[in-house]
């Protein structure tokens, strides 16, 4: 989770108590599942930028994957650092501390480059996915997730907030207080797609990621037969119109061709 004006360490706590959660768990399972379907069965070099506390790094590292994660907040690094620990993956996942618009892997390509909740808090997602993209082998995907434009509002009106609601529905605003209580910027699944072809990518089939649970407080922490439940509804839905477009978040997916 990183940005270049907020430390996101200070809100780490929270950040922890939301993945442990069924919204948060919604999310990283539904993402970790499309991406490592993308990866299939070979071990695979994958880069997560953004890593935060460690959540994807531990479930791809745990599927038997090479993993780097780069983070800009140290505290968030030393989370990750204690989570890997504890599920004995330390000494196979590589932590370094970078920034999105600095990032240190000259001369790396990645069979994956994923970057989660991380562009929804820049100015502009441009920059930041040309600087991922370059970093995607031949063959590889990159795999970005950030708040979806689409759904402006449809939070805030499952909620009650009916002012709230029509204001954002009204002016099709793109920002808005995000799950942390910080102001996040979205962006439409089409611009996603345009921006992973001006890098030399083809798009793959986006998803819609929490589309029925999303306007859930952080305290539903649902028994784990209804999760279950849940994920399967959502991952049905995550990748059908009309239900895609209602998600809170948008996950793009494209690769770069293989190299004959």
């Amino acid at each position: 989770m990183n940005t270049e004006s907020s430390d996101f360490g200070t809100v780490g706590t929270d950040y922890a108590s939301y993945s442990e959660g069924g919204r948060g768990r919604l999310r990283h399972e539904i993402v970790a599942r499309r991406v490592l379907e993308e990866l299939g069965d070979k071990p695979a070099r994958v880069l997560d930028v953004g890593c935060g506390d460690g959540e994807m790094v531990l479930r791809l590292a745990a599927a038997g994957h090479h993993i780097t994660g780069a983070e800009v907040s140290s505290d968030m690094l030393k989370r990750a650092e204690e989570k890997l620990a504890a599920a004995g993956l330390a000494e196979d996942v590589r932590l370094v501390e970078a920034d999105i618009y600095d990032l240190p892997f000259d001369g790396e390509v990645f069979d994956a480059v994923c970057c989660h909740g991380v562009v929804m808090y820049l100015p502009d997602s441009a920059e930041p996915i040309a600087n991922l993209a370059r970093l995607v082998a031949p063959g590889g995907i990159l795999s970005v997730l950030t708040k979806n434009t689409l759904a402006v509002g449809v939070r805030e009106a499952l909620r009650g907030q009916y002012d709230t609601a029509l204001a954002q529905i009204e002016t099709t605003q793109a920002a808005s207080m995000g799950n942390l209580g910080i102001i996040t910027r979205g962006d439409a699944p089409y611009r996603l797609n345009q921006l992973a072809s001006d890098n030399g990518l083809v798009p793959l089939p986006w998803q819609g990621v929490r589309i029925f649970h999303d306007h859930l407080g952080n305290d539903w922490r649902p028994e784990e037969d209804v999760f279950q439940k849940a994920l399967a509804t959502e991952w049905a839905a995550s990748i059908q119109s009309p239900y895609r477009e209602l998600g809170r978040l948008v996950h793009a997916v494209a690769r770069r061709e293989a190299t004959a």
